[in-house]
């Protein structure tokens, strides 16, 4: 049985004996630029590439979920994801917030993992840091998820139904699959391999967000046909944090600078770059013209692709893994998605049904393929785990069983959540604010522009016929 290192201090510096300051040190890192993804990184990336009329409200979107996911993840959502067992599928809610609770001791395992040379490899799941910097970590994993959904509901949403989705939706439906595939829930026991969230992150959203995106209804059909990014450029450096963000979303996930956080990050890396040359190279060849938002989706999809699988593969299988992620996604989003009705019923803005939950359904099910068995045995709970590859194909099955759950309680969850809200909320705009966007909504605009039939006013736009630069009369003719 696993014993208890009592917490002892040395020499008054508030260092215990058991922490390992570097693991602390990369996992606070790790968290940190998981949270830049968001913060600032798709706040940038929503308010260019919509049209300039919903800049401001998709950014606030993604602005307000990271803000409100944080306090309901320290008040109960914490516990209910990686607390005590409630059910085999769910933990008991409970706050994480006091020093008692976030103080973790170190367990030493029964049988230490050891690298070739006989030295110890830190074991998964025990990790030598305070419990504080696992809800963090965790928070950042949780706030992603819900601002990711959000890119499904852009440019329509109601934002006071918004507001009340994201408590209900973190509550009811991701704290279930964060327990039941890494909390110690019943996927989890059964060897269920996530690395870093494919399936408790990326499928969840991209699932939940086309079931959101139903109940919601569609943009305007003038909005639907052409939606246009208001600034490429900013939506690449949104991108760019999304990317290397990525390092600490992967790196992070064996809770250890060790050797499976370097292959996780390395294999992040050459997963996205691989993906995204196949999407350019795709729309090359049947569209004549490299696309940058092709590139920005082909980079995304390569990401979410490699993440259930980032620190238990090889490196060659994150170049197949790439190739795959970059035309398997790009068929469904650019041939398939144009032949199903019910996709193009559908309004998903961002296209997440494709990037995320094609894309992530995608990395768990090669996963199941291609985790190689010393890899996992240093990072799974779970050991003797290993791929079909490498002879075991119940690895597989478990993949595509897992992802079947997490789609179906996601379909249902957001269903009666949205249900519930329209009770009280309408889940749509209506047409007059559609009509206008962010000035109607939030009464504030992205950019002093004028061209779109709108009138200059000197109250709002800051300059009037009798203002002068450098002495001279300013005059503007609209």
């Amino acid at each position: 049985m696993a014993t208890t290192i009592p917490i002892a201090y040395q020499n008054g510096t508030g260092v215990p004996e058991w922490l390992n300051k570097g693991d602390n040190a990369w996992q606070m890192v790790a968290a940190t630029v998981v949270g830049l993804q968001s913060m600032p990184g798709l706040v940038i990336l929503y308010g260019s590439i919509v049209k300039k009329k919903w800049a401001v409200n998709s950014a606030f979107m993604a602005l307000y979920a990271f803000a409100a996911v944080l306090i309901c993840w320290v008040t109960w959502a914490y516990k209910m994801s990686f607390g005590d067992e409630l059910l085999p599928f769910w933990g008991k809610a409970g706050p994480a917030l006091g020093q008692k609770f976030l103080i973790m001791h170190a367990k030493v395992p029964e049988t230490e993992h050891k690298r070739d040379d006989g030295s110890v490899e830190t074991a998964a799941l025990e990790p030598l840091f305070p419990m504080a910097t696992l809800v963090f970590f965790q928070f950042v994993f949780a706030a992603i998820t819900l601002i990711l959904l959000a890119g499904s509901l852009l440019g329509r949403m109601n934002i006071k139904a918004w507001m009340a989705f994201v408590p209900l939706w973190l509550t009811f439906s991701y704290t279930v699959g964060a327990f039941s595939v890494w909390g110690g829930g019943f996927l989890f026991q059964w060897g269920v391999i996530d690395f870093s969230g494919g399936y408790v992150i990326h499928l969840s959203s991209g699932i939940a967000g086309f079931t959101a995106a139903y109940w919601v209804g569609p943009r305007l059909q003038k909005d639907r046909e052409r939606f246009p990014p208001n600034n490429v450029l900013l939506m690449l450096a949104g991108a760019g944090f999304l990317w290397l963000g990525w390092c600490g979303f992967n790196g992070g996930g064996p809770y250890s600078a060790n050797v499976v956080s370097s292959m996780a990050v390395l294999n992040t890396n050459i997963c996205a770059a691989t993906s995204l040359l196949v999407w350019t190279c795709l729309d090359v060849i049947f569209f004549k013209k490299p696309s940058v938002i092709g590139a920005v989706q082909g980079m995304i999809t390569g990401l979410v692709c490699i993440t259930p699988g980032a620190g238990v593969v090889q490196g060659w299988a994150a170049i197949v893994m790439g190739v795959l992620s970059g035309s398997i996604p790009w068929f469904t989003m650019m041939i398939v998605h144009k032949k199903w009705a019910l996709l193009q019923k559908v309004d998903d803005t961002l296209a997440v049904f494709h990037t995320h939950a094609v894309a992530g359904l995608l990395g768990g099910a090669l996963t199941g393929l291609f985790a190689e068995p010393t890899l996992c045995n240093l990072f799974l709970a779970v050991t003797n785990s290993k791929g079909a590859f490498y002879g075991d194909g119940m690895q597989f099955v478990k993949q595509i069983v897992g992802a079947a759950f997490i789609i179906g309680w996601n379909i249902v969850a957001t269903s009666i959540i949205m249900l519930v809200i329209k009770l009280f909320i309408p889940l749509r705009m209506p047409d007059d604010e559609l009509l206008i966007g962010d000035d109607a909504v939030h009464g504030e605009e992205a950019y002093a522009l004028w061209g779109d039939g709108e009138k200059y006013d000197h109250t709002k736009h800051g300059f009037s016929s009798d203002d002068k630069v450098n002495g001279v009369g300013l005059t503007i003719d609209l």
